[in-house]
């Protein structure tokens, strides 16, 4: 349920900016950081939404990249100290911890 709500919400963002990018056709003088040109307003914001969404999704991907990589060394922190535990004779069950089985592959 929660996968179908961002589509449709996106659906309905995409519908919103779409139809207000229509309605706003005539061309608009734009300052470049050396350089002034005209442009059509529709393509200067369809150009920021799609720029906004890339960056979005680049700095959502980076903290994505950075908390699995948090959650292996995790992993290898508990792995390690579980066999401690088990080296000093206590028994210790993986799934109450709530471990995966991924330690075993490293």
């Amino acid at each position: 349920m929660k996968g179908q709500s961002y589509v449709l919400f996106a659906i309905l963002f995409v519908i919103i900016v779409a139809v207000f990018a229509v309605t706003n056709v005539e061309a608009v003088e734009v300052n470049y950081l050396f350089w002034t040109a005209e442009s059509p307003l529709i393509l200067i914001i369809l150009f920021s939404v799609l720029m906004g969404g890339i960056i979005t999704a680049a700095v959502g991907a980076l903290r994505i990249f950075r908390l699995q990589r948090e959650i292996r060394h995790h992993k290898a922190e508990i792995f390690n100290l579980t066999n401690k535990l088990e080296e000093a004779g206590i028994a210790v069950n993986d799934e109450a911890n709530g471990v995966e089985a991924d330690h075993h592959e490293k």
